[in-house]
């Protein structure tokens, strides 16, 4: 079974973009819900809600309280969560992929964002 998380939550983990570098997850959840194991790669996670959650990995836990409008890295891990507060958990998560030369150098051709599939 795949442990990638809009595999194993696709209700929770909505894919918003994707290149090569990078994929970008919108999480949403309720108080009292839980997420099955899964896996998340080096990521930096983007608080949109104040929340409450419990990690569970390996027979050891650990709790998280996080406010709205942070920015914090993820380091590669496997986990399960469970909401323990009050509140909606809306995350969006920056998964990076593994490292790969650069491509492409900036030309006025293609400055500023691009639209990813």
């Amino acid at each position: 079974m795949s442990l990638d998380p809009t595999y194993t939550d696709p209700d929770k983990y909505v894919p918003i973009f994707e290149n090569d570098w990078v994929r970008v997850l919108d999480y949403c959840d309720h108080p009292g819900q839980q997420t099955r194991p899964h896996r998340h790669p080096n990521s930096v996670m983007i608080t949109l809600s104040d929340f409450r959650r419990r990690l569970a990995s390996d027979g050891k836990t650990a709790e998280v309280d996080m406010t709205a409008g942070r920015a914090a890295w993820l380091p590669a891990q496997t986990h399960a969560g469970h909401n323990i507060g009050d509140t909606d958990t809306h995350v969006i998560f920056v998964e990076l992929k593994a490292s790969r030369p650069m491509d492409a150098v900036a030309t006025a051709a293609n400055l500023g964002p691009s639209v990813g599939t």
